[in-house]
């Protein structure tokens, strides 16, 4: 697996920092962000019945609006890797 960096919240403590990464090999995208309360995730598990409880192996994160960027920057990096 060869994982690109791609950036990290430019608003960050640099303690708890959402993040971005690209997986060109595997054709993803890595995110870390914060963990949402539990009213967020029932909220987010409410708008979608059809898709039940989030699994223990799959995680709902917050990542700020101002990395959207990062998040374009990684799709390209996907997509330039698939082209290749």
């Amino acid at each position: 697996m060869s994982v690109e960096f791609i950036g990290i919240d430019p608003d960050t403590d640099r303690d708890h920092c959402p993040t971005v990464w690209a997986d060109p090999e595997a054709q993803e995208i890595l995110l870390q962000g914060w963990k949402p309360d539990a009213a967020t995730e029932a909220q987010c598990e409410a708008s979608s019945p059809a898709n039940g409880p989030v699994p223990d192996s799959e995680a709902i994160i917050r990542i700020p609006a101002r990395m959207v960027p990062m998040i374009r920057e990684a799709c390209d990096a996907i997509e330039r890797a698939h082209l290749q």
